[in-house]
């Protein structure tokens, strides 16, 4: 009996260690899966000014002091060509042959401006972001979502 005894504990010791290898090995694989979905964009909307400093009396200086500034959080430039900006209202600015460096950050300027390395402008005459409430949407020349900020009440 003791023979007998002694392989239903060694067939258990090996279904227990055979299970915590397997436990073990899963673990991190199931934790590395869900980091995925909370990774960082490549490229994302950093930082939003939506409302101007001073009175909005639409001057360009007013409406270049409302601006979104976007962030290449990768080691490579990406062509931003095809890309769009947008807010809730449905105002849109598409972005031309624009490089964004490695780790490097773009200022989209709301008036009239001429394009630089760091600062881009939508030459409109009217504010785009909304103060109190808006979304910000960022996406790929293909369509897809790439970002999005929100604040105020529509979060």
């Amino acid at each position: 009996m003791s023979s007998a005894s002694s392989s239903v504990r060694r067939i258990a010791a090996t279904v227990l260690a055979a299970g915590a290898v397997v436990g073990a090995a899963a673990l991190p694989a199931a934790a590395h899966d869900g980091d995925r979905h909370h990774q960082r964009p490549r490229v994302e909307i950093s930082r939003v000014q939506a409302d101007s400093p001073g009175r909005d009396d639409r001057s360009n200086r007013s409406l270049n002091s409302e601006w979104v500034e976007i962030t290449n959080t990768t080691r490579d430039a990406i062509n931003l060509r095809g890309w769009t900006l947008r807010d809730s209202d449905g105002n849109r600015y598409r972005f031309d042959n624009v490089r964004i460096g490695a780790r490097n950050t773009i200022r989209i300027h709301t008036g009239d401006g001429r394009d630089t390395r760091t600062d881009l402008f939508q030459d409109r005459r009217n504010y785009v972001w909304d103060n109190n409430s808006d979304t910000a949407t960022l996406r790929d020349d293909r369509g897809r979502t790439v970002d999005t900020e929100s604040w105020g009440r529509r979060r």
